[in-house]
């Protein structure tokens, strides 16, 4: 699991978000987690989930922002205010 476990789901990095995520399915799998905690941590799992998504929309928007010259390489992107 990451090495903050609890920490704020809408801090995370994809990166870590998607690690603990993985995480968590797998302890979920294994089936060895009392039904309490399976609960709670499918909950974080959800959570985990929306906010790879976001980021995901968020990298997505800011790639469909990317201007071309007319050889097709990138010259620069436009600010994206994802907030």
């Amino acid at each position: 699991m990451a090495d903050t476990p609890h920490a704020d789901v809408k801090q995370l990095s994809f990166e870590r978000a998607i690690e603990e995520l993985e995480s968590i399915v797998k302890r979920l799998e294994d089936g060895k987690v009392p039904l309490e905690e399976s609960v709670a941590i499918y909950e974080r799992g959800e959570s985990l989930k929306r906010r790879c998504e976001e980021l995901l929309r968020q990298a997505e928007a800011r790639v469909d922002k990317i201007t071309t010259d007319a050889s097709g390489h990138a010259v620069g992107t436009e600010p994206l205010d994802v907030q």
